[in-house]
């Protein structure tokens, strides 16, 4: 059997559809595919839990634009000389379409977008996060072929088989490498990741009863590990550094920090089983409360009548006049009497 000894990159030609004047990019449809996923698996897991499916487009009207507008700030300021130097474009800024979101700018904006949506509907936002938290491993790993369209997201020089192809002339490729270097396919890392994620997420979850914010708090912590190890490898040169640790392994551990208080926290506060994920006063009225409730309304009364005078009474019916006895009639009764 033939086995590739390289894994090649897309030709760049399918990294866009062109119809006409318009120009659809595999990046974005990746990313879309990826929300798609995310939408069906939590409203699955919402229902499961006693909510109703479709708050969860609710939320998302909230969730997706900020996410994507949280998740392209973080890259534009975590990569600031790539986009503010003498004669940079501004509008190079807003360019999502060109690849360059950051995952945790997502999370953040994302998490905003929940918590205003699920303030809406009546939903904890804790209790929304853990039917969400497998669904945004499974987005993210989707997400990630659009890195690979889009030749980027390479680690470090690598002789293994499934190496990643790059082109010498890509911004990222460094410059004392030789043509035909192979890179390790980190896009192909974090997918595979991703998915083992989602599966121990699930494992824990019936282990544990993972409720009460506890799955994201495993999601933070299982995503932070496999981000902080990738990012060590990465090849980012324009990526900002703090005390000689980039930027996206600072914010790995903040999530694995987050993650682990969020586990703990709730487990001591929560140990009882989560019977709902509404919030107080925001559950839905159960079927059977709400057909009692019907038969128990009066009959409508009649408009005609005038609320301020009696309802008129039926007359009662005239006592039976005794029998007259054998020595004459009975004098009559008065209706007083």
């Amino acid at each position: 059997m033939y086995l590739p000894a390289s894994l090649p990159s897309p030709d760049p030609v399918l990294s866009q559809l062109n119809l006409g004047p318009l120009t659809i990019h595999t990046y974005a449809l990746c990313i879309l595919a990826g929300i798609a996923a995310a939408i069906v698996i939590t409203q699955r897991r919402l229902k499961r839990r006693g909510g109703n499916p479709e708050v969860v487009l609710d939320v998302v009207l909230w969730c997706v634009p900020l996410g994507l507008v949280g998740a392209r700030f973080y890259h534009v300021f975590t990569h600031i000389s790539d986009y503010f130097y003498p004669g940079a474009d501004p509008w190079d800024i807003i360019k999502i379409w060109d690849g360059g979101n950051a995952l945790y700018g997502s999370l953040i904006g994302g998490a905003l977008g929940v918590f205003i949506g699920c303030r809406r509907a009546g939903v904890r936002f804790l209790s929304f996060a853990d039917a969400v938290a497998p669904a945004m491993l499974v987005a993210q790993a989707i997400g990630r072929l659009g890195n690979w369209f889009n030749h980027e997201l390479f680690g470090l020089p690598t002789t293994l088989p499934w190496g990643l192809e790059i082109e010498s002339s890509n911004p990222n490729f460094p410059a004392d490498a030789a043509i035909g270097t192979l890179f390790h396919p980190l896009f192909l890392y974090e997918i595979i990741w991703n998915l083992i994620g989602v599966a121990v997420i699930l494992w824990l979850e019936r282990r544990m009863r993972a409720r009460w914010g506890r799955a994201l708090g495993l999601y933070l912590i299982w995503y932070g590990l496999g981000r902080s190890w990738l990012e060590a490898i990465r090849i980012d040169p324009s990526s900002n550094v703090f005390l000689g640790i980039p930027a996206n392994i600072w914010a790995s551990f903040a999530a694995i920090a987050v993650g682990l208080a969020i586990v703990i926290v709730q487990g001591i506060r929560h140990p009882e089983a989560e019977t709902s994920v509404y919030r107080a006063g925001f559950e839905p009225v159960a079927e059977a409360d709400a057909d009692e409730n019907t038969t128990a309304e009066a009959a409508p009364e009649d408009s005609s009548a005038d609320p301020a005078e009696p309802a008129p009474t039926s007359a009662p019916a005239p006592a039976p006049e005794p029998a007259p006895d054998e020595d004459g009639p009975s004098p009559s009764k008065s209706p007083d009497a």
